[in-house]
């Protein structure tokens, strides 16, 4: 099975800046708030990232593929948590803003990510 390495992917590289922007974000919040709302998100957010170099490195497209959708599931996971903390007031309008672009990037690549894993296929 040969790969690019899974650091040279785009969707990889956009994960990571999700997670790292995550944590950034995160590590300002007060106690109650880092340790329930922002454990979660931060967790779901690395999920992303960590869920596609794992796939990569599984040694099988199937298998691949199977950790790209869980990590599809971690980007909706995070979805979820942006919201929570955003209605707790956790988040600024700023804050969405500024992640947004990176979400808004990522979710297609990441949709697109499996149906790219593979043998070419001859047409």
């Amino acid at each position: 099975m040969a790969t690019v390495g899974f650091e040279k992917l785009r969707v990889y590289q956009l994960a990571e800046q999700l997670g790292d922007a995550v944590w950034d974000t995160v590590c300002g919040w007060k106690p109650l708030a880092k340790d329930t709302v922002g454990k979660q998100m931060i967790r779901s957010a690395d999920s992303i990232g960590a869920n596609i170099a794992e796939g990569s490195g599984r040694g099988t497209y199937k298998d691949n593929r199977r950790f790209v959708r869980t990590a599809r599931g971690s980007l909706y996971e995070t979805r979820h948590w942006l919201r929570r903390a955003f209605r707790r007031k956790l988040l600024t309008q700023d804050h969405v803003d500024s992640l947004k672009p990176l979400m808004d990037e990522l979710s297609p690549k990441l949709n697109a990510y499996p149906k790219s894993i593979g043998p070419a296929k001859n047409k």
